[in-house]
């Protein structure tokens, strides 16, 4: 498979906060997903079939991340994306949990735990890449108001 070129395993990022202030502001499963990489069930999240427009955002820090222009049906249960809205906004790390090797995508501003980033799966899109994200991990806001 090929990976995204800029691959990171280091953790410097602006927003750093304790495990104490993370369990504070998110909901147990915000933290789950957003904190400690877990997935939520497919065809269950919020915005896995949505068509509205506006402007994803991280839910735990609020950075933009990807926008409805990318977004497009791969019809796998979870919100898809050909790219994120510009480079820099997400980082990438192997993931080589649950016996797979695949490219976890998580806030460049905060650290916290996307989704997945996967190539080659033949969708007809401008870069041939699956950015599989979970809901729980995006809020969706308004063109107007990000």
């Amino acid at each position: 498979m090929n990976t995204p070129e800029n691959i990171n395993n280091t953790s410097s990022v602006p927003v750093e906060k304790s495990d104490a202030q993370w369990r504070e502001e998110l909901t147990p499963e915000e933290y789950r997903v957003l904190r400690q990489a877990g997935t939520e069930r497919p065809y269950t999240g919020e915005y896995w079939d949505t068509h509205t427009e506006g402007v994803y955002q991280c839910r735990a820090c609020g950075s933009q991340l990807f926008t409805s222009k990318e977004k497009f049906d791969s019809h796998c249960g979870w919100p898809s994306f050909w790219a994120p809205l510009a480079e820099g906004t997400v980082r990438y790390l192997h993931d080589r949990t649950m016996g797979m090797d695949r490219i976890e995508v998580r806030c460049a501003n905060c650290d916290s735990h996307l989704g997945h980033v996967f190539e080659g799966e033949g969708y007809d899109t401008p870069t041939d890449q699956r950015f599989c994200i979970n809901s729980i991990s995006l809020r969706l806001v308004n063109p107007d108001e990000a």
